[in-house]
This record gives structure tokens, C-alpha cells and sequence, in this order.
């Protein structure tokens, strides 16, 4: 309280006086002093109480003013911009820009009145500040290894106090950031306002519709979200009982089922935790928003930062990273065992987004981008060893918001409807599709038309096939909707292009995406998003390889929801169905982890009692010997729509051949029932 105390009357001498520096570099401080004064004042106005009193009205505007700077409208004229930090700010414009967009990570301590994470953030820009003006008075050129210093040393001084806090809030239900706004009266739209993100026409829209929903059906609802939960244990024979958390996941505006879902997981002894989606470059900035989050601002101001951290990663900084992450489980060692895994309620349905690569934007080298996959790896086997990867589960459901268009009601509707699908009678008709496959030494998938797919999958031998299977018959568990089968392929031999004319994946848009696998790894890629094929190459390597110079065959499905494949066309939203439902709507392949990473020694059955043995791949099978070359810790998934496959067919070690589909229709003899959907 005394740093903070020191800090706002530096800040607030700062905005009196202002700064005495070069014209440029006087506005862009100035500008940030600015910022820094409202978020102070906003600290003051959540400090008083007032959220709960205050006029909604005066809670919208305050909101918008946080936040005003990096709306598309604005973003043109930011600082926060890369474009325009370095045209006006010269060498030093993109480590002040990665400042701008770093301050906004002040606005989260605010509404949690979190003083360590405020004033850490205001001193930050202080010493900035100071080092500029001490550069001025002596007549100098400041130092950009000194500014890029004051950014690696903040990162490195306090990811361990960062770190803390996340992992503390993940499985230690006494830290649950959010369980007071379950509480709130959700009819009263101020309570939207008490997270600390932003909030627009989707939460405030979603809050609105679901206020009027019948109790019953909320209910109805969250009971399928956290149903999917238990029986994720049940049907993996993983014991819920030693467990006493989960991790709920969802976007504000959807409380009210959140709300439900903990009552519900109450009954099965399992008490909630929440954190908030990461905003700073101590938790590792990312594209994609999760835990619980509200709609971007702006898409493209997350872009042009989430390699922020390039500006200056080194081993050392990767190595405190991991010590760090290390100490923070160790802390809670005894929460993390005790915690289940998340439930994730995912939304779909926000505007769509096509990225602008930025010269400007920081982005990871060659060296950089090992050292992050170092990072993964390690993050991933930590977390495994605290959370223990045979012990938990998870589960996900997915849901529309209300920017998907004015149809928004009636999109909702189907997805309930396909959200609670007869998974007995997709269980009966995967059985068949799983019998013939099991048949297979191999399967034949190919595109048609523009889609220019030719793949060859290797299946793993089958010693005892009357106990034994490739093929999960994956129903409205963990994984909801229903509607696949899936199976980790045998690296070895699998071949071919994979290709899609148009797909979504974590939020960006890709335009003939087309990835060639030799040994059931990638060797070469590229997309049409762009005009030149390196920028192409690059937006695949960040955002589907996640920095892997190659990534292996982690999945290959077969989807079987029709249903979902029909609605999504006569609704027009196939561009917004989240991965979730869009994986069910025709053949996928994930590229990345397996299926069953780090839970290849668990024995899982399906219905019939066979056991599932294509658990691993070639790389999995290292973990025996070295996990860090074992895992990837990404997996993504890449459909396949229906009417643009040709076939897909079984081959037999007798050199047999049988069509699974046909021309984007189920062939095989007892499956005929999911062309009624067509």
C-alpha cells in the first residue's frame, strides 16, 4: 500500500506537469499517464463500493473509456498499435507499444483490488518514464538495451508472484476469483461490470436473453454440461471421489448456467474454481481468450501482441518461467491432486476475423520459437505431474452468441437441441461404422470437387479382435455433441494432402488450407490468406504448429452429426461453429498431441467391452524415454466437411476395399439412418 500510495502521487504528478521529453515521446507518455490517472480513479470508484450503486448507464460508459483506446474505431491513432508506435516512435516503437498494451493488465488488479499487481504495473512505467527524461536532460539518446532490460527484469522479477496467483485460483477453491458474481442478482446488469473486461453488445445481450429463460431449462442445461463431467470419470474407470475441484470455464453473460452447473457439481463433492483469461506478459499473452473472458475489443490488438514476449525471451528467461510454474504447484501441490479438470461451456458465434500480419508486430526467431516449444513441454509435464493427466477429465459444450446474426434465437434453440441429440441411437450407428474399420490395415480418405485431399491412414494391428478395438465410439460425454469415432493413427505409412477450402480454427479464418504428411508427419504447408507465401507459412507455423518445425497425426475421426452439418448450412453459420460441434460435421484429423496424452497406460472400453488399443503413436511411445520428445502439448482439430469428400474407404490386409462414405453420404450398411438429416 505504501509503493501504491508513492506510485499514484508520482502518476499524479506526472499528469500536472507532465513530461519533459521530445514532442513525440511527451505525447506518447503523456497519453499513457492519462491512462494510468483513469484506472487509479477507477480503483478509487470500485474501492467506494460504487459498482453496486452506480447507474448502469455510468458503468457502460466507464467501461467503454477503459478499454476506448484499442477499439477498432480508435486503434488506427493508438500507441497500442504497432503500426503506428513505430512509424511515430522510431526504434523504440515496438517495446512502448508492448508498454501500452502491457497496461491494460492493470485494469484486471483493479477490479479484483489487487495493490501488488497495480503498482507493480504503475512503477513499470515510472521507471520508463524516468530513464527517457534522465536520457533528455543529459542529451542523449536513451538506451534501447536499457528499455529492453526494464521489460525482461519485470517479467523475470514477478512471474513468480503471477504465477502464484493463477495456479492458487485454478485449483485452490478459497482463491475462486469469481464466485461472487454467481451470487449477484444476474437480472441486474451492474454485476457484468465487477470483472474487469470488457463488455459488449454479446454479454450484455447474452445476460439479458438467458434472464428470461425458464429456471427449468437453465437447469436442463448445466445438467448436460456437468453430466458430461461425471460420466468423463465413469466411463475411463478415473475415480471422482479422490477429487474436490473443477475448473468451471465460461464467458461472461453466462452466469446463470454457470450458477446452475455449480450447484449440480456440489452434489457429485466438487467445489468450483475460476480465473480469469491471461492479459500480461507474465502469464504468456495469447490470441485465443479462454477460462473465463469476456469478447475481445479488438481481435487485432491481441494479434499484434501475442509475441510480445520476442522482443527479449532468452533461455534464462524461459528457464525462470518453468522454476517459477514449478514452485507455484508445488505451493498447492495438495489442491492440484485433489482437482478433477475443467468444464468448459465454449461460445461460437462472434464476428469473424481475418488477421493482418504486421511488419511491425513482434515476432518469435527461429531460437525464440524452440525455446517457447521447450517452454510448452515443460509447462505440460509439470502440470501433468500435479494435475495427474491418468487421474482427471474434463469436459466441453458449446453454445452461440448473440452477434452470430438476428437468427441468434433460433441458432440457440438447435444448438440445445443438438446439444441433447439420442446418443444411444449414434451409439448404435458408430458400432457399425467401428466394426468395418477394425477390419482395416488402412483407410482411403480423398476430397472432391476444389478440395484436393488425398490421405492414407495407417491403423494399428489388431492382436485379439474380439477384445479389441482402433476406434473410440465417442457419445455426449466429455465431448458434446455426439458424433464420432476416432482413433490415433500408426505414423508410420501415413501419407498424403490435407487440404480445406475454408476453415476455422481458434478463432482465425484460413483459406485453403493444405498440410502434406510424409510418415504421418507435417513436411510442408501453406494457406491463401495472404499474398505471399512466407507470411502464409509463418501464420500456420505460430497458430497450427504452435512454433514446431513439424507436428505429427494425433487424431483421425470420422464425424457422423449430420444433423448438426444440415442445421449449420440452413442457418448460414458453418463459418461460426466452434471445433467442438464443427469436428462432428465430417472427417477430421488433429494435428498435435493424441487423443489420450498422458493417459496411454488407462484401460478404456467402449459400450461393446472392447478394449481401445491405438492409445499412442510413434512419438507418444517416447515418453518411455524421454517425455520432453513425447508430447506437444497442442492438438487441433481439421474438418473435413461432408459434400467436399469423395470417400472414404477401408482397405483390408487382403487388399480388399469397402466405402464408408460415398460422394458425402454414409454408405456403409447401418449407417443409412445419418443421410436422413441430407
Amino acid at each position: 500500500m505504501e509503493r501504491l500510495s508513492l506510485a499514484r502521487e508520482r502518476i499524479e504528478q506526472y499528469e500536472t506537469e507532465g513530461v519533459h521529453l521530445s514532442e513525440e515521446m511527451s505525447l506518447f507518455f503523456e497519453k499513457e499517464i492519462h491512462f494510468a490517472t483513469m484506472v487509479i480513479s477507477e480503483w478509487d470508484f470500485v474501492a467506494a463500493g460504487k459498482l453496486q450503486t452506480a447507474p448502469v448507464m455510468e458503468l457502460r460508459q466507464r467501461n467503454e473509456a477503459l478499454f476506448q483506446d484499442i477499439l477498432p474505431s480508435h486503434y488506427d491513432q493508438s500507441y497500442a498499435n504497432p503500426t503506428v508506435a513505430v512509424e511515430k516512435l522510431g526504434t523504440y516503437g515496438k517495446y512502448l507499444c508492448a508498454l501500452a498494451a502491457e497496461l491494460y493488465s492493470m485494469i484486471p488488479a483493479v477490479y479484483e483490488q489487487d495493490e501488488e499487481m497495480l503498482v507493480i504495473r504503475l512503477e513499470l512505467l515510472i521507471e520508463i518514464i524516468g530513464m527517457f527524461e534522465t536520457a533528455y536532460e543529459e542529451r542523449v539518446e536513451p538506451e534501447l538495451k536499457a528499455l529492453k532490460d526494464i521489460l525482461y527484469w519485470y517479467v523475470s522479477d514477478y512471474c513468480e508472484d503471477v504465477q502464484a496467483r493463477r495456479i492458487k485460483a485454478q485449483v485452490n477453491p478459497e482463491k475462486n476469483l469469481f464466485h461472487t458474481r454467481l451470487e449477484c442478482d444476474l437480472s441486474d446488469e451492474r454485476y457484468l461490470y465487477t470483472y474487469g473486461e470488457y463488455i459488449g453488445d454479446n454479454e450484455r445481450k447474452m445476460a439479458e436473453y438467458l434472464s428470461q429463460i425458464p429456471q427449468e431449462q437453465i437447469d436442463a442445461m448445466a445438467r448436460t454440461w456437468t453430466e458430461g463431467y461425471r460420466i468423463g470419470f465413469e466411463m475411463t474407470g478415473k475415480d471422482l471421489s479422490k477429487k474436490k475441484t473443477a475448473e468451471l470455464r465460461y464467458m461472461i453473460g453466462f452466469e446463470r448456467i454457470a450458477k446452475a452447473a455449480v450447484k449440480n457439481l456440489a452434489e457429485i463433492g466438487l467445489k468450483p474454481t475460476m480465473l480469469r483469461s491471461p492479459s500480461s506478459l507474465m502469464e504468456g499473452r495469447t490470441f485465443q481468450r479462454n477460462r473465463v473472458y469476456g469478447t475481445s475489443p479488438n481481435p487485432q490488438f491481441d494479434f499484434d501482441h501475442k509475441e510480445d514476449l520476442a522482443l527479449f525471451l532468452d533461455k534464462n528467461l524461459v528457464q525462470r518461467r518453468i522454476e517459477c510454474l514449478q514452485s507455484a504447484f508445488e505451493a498447492e501441490k495438495e489442491h492440484a491432486n485433489q482437482h478433477g479438470g475443467p468444464a468448459v461451456l465454449e461460445t461460437f458465434g462472434e464476428a469473424s476475423f481475418e488477421p493482418k500480419d504486421k511488419e511491425e508486430a513482434p515476432k518469435y526467431d527461429k531460437a525464440q520459437q524452440q525455446d517457447m516449444v521447450v517452454y510448452a513441454s515443460k509447462a505440460g509435464e509439470i502440470t501433468n505431474t500435479y494435475i495427474i493427466g491418468e487421474e482427471r477429465s474434463f469436459t466441453i459444450m458449446a453454445l452461440p452468441v448473440p452477434s452470430i446474426g438476428a437468427n441468434f434465437k433460433e441458432v440457440f434453440a438447435e444448438t440445445v437441441k443438438l446439444n441433447t441429440l439420442d446418443y444411444k441411437l449414434y451409439q448404435t450407428i458408430q458400432q457399425h461404422l467401428i466394426d468395418a474399420l477394425d477390419t482395416a490395415e488402412y483407410v482411403i480418405v480423398k476430397g472432391q470437387g476444389a478440395n484436393k485431399t488425398n490421405m492414407k491412414v495407417m491403423l494399428h494391428h489388431l492382436d485379439d479382435p474380439a477384445h479389441q478395438s482402433n476406434f473410440e465410439n465417442c457419445v455426449a460425454d466429455v465431448n458434446i455433441p455426439v458424433g464420432e469415432v476416432f482413433t490415433s493413427p500408426v505414423l508410420t505409412g501415413t501419407e498424403g494432402v490435407l487440404h480445406v477450402t475454408n476453415v476455422y480454427l481458434n478463432g482465425l479464418q484460413y483459406k485453403n488450407l493444405e498440410l502434406h504428411f510424409e510418415d504421418g508427419c507435417v513436411t510442408t504447408y501453406g494457406c491463401t490468406n495472404f499474398e505471399n507465401p512466407e507470411q502464409n507459412q509463418k501464420l500456420i507455423k505460430d497458430t497450427v504448429l504452435f512454433h514446431h518445425d513439424t507436428l505429427p497425426i494425433g487424431e483421425f475421426a470420422i464425424g457422423t452429426n449430420t444433423t448438426a452439418f444440415v442445421a449449420a448450412r440452413r442457418l448460414q453459420i458453418e463459418d461460426k461453429l466452434p471445433i467442438l460441434i464443427a469436428e462432428k460435421t465430417g472427417p477430421h484429423f488433429a494435428v498435435g498431441d493424441t487423443c489420450y496424452s498422458h493417459e496411454e497406460e488407462v484401460k478404456t472400453y467402449n459400450p461393446d467391452g472392447k478394449e481401445l488399443i491405438a492409445k499412442e503413436n510413434e512419438k507418444s511411445a517416447l515418453r518411455h524415454t524421454d517425455s520432453s520428445t513425447a508430447y506437444f502439448n497442442c492438438h487441433t482439430d481439421i474438418t473435413i466437411p461432408y459434400d467436399e469428400l469423395a470417400e472414404i474407404s477401408i482397405v483390408r490386409a487382403d487388399g480388399s476395399v469397402e466405402r464408408i462414405i460415398e460422394e458425402g453420404r454414409f454408405v456403409l450398411p447401418g449407417t443409412e439412418k445419418l443421410n436422413e438429416a441430407f
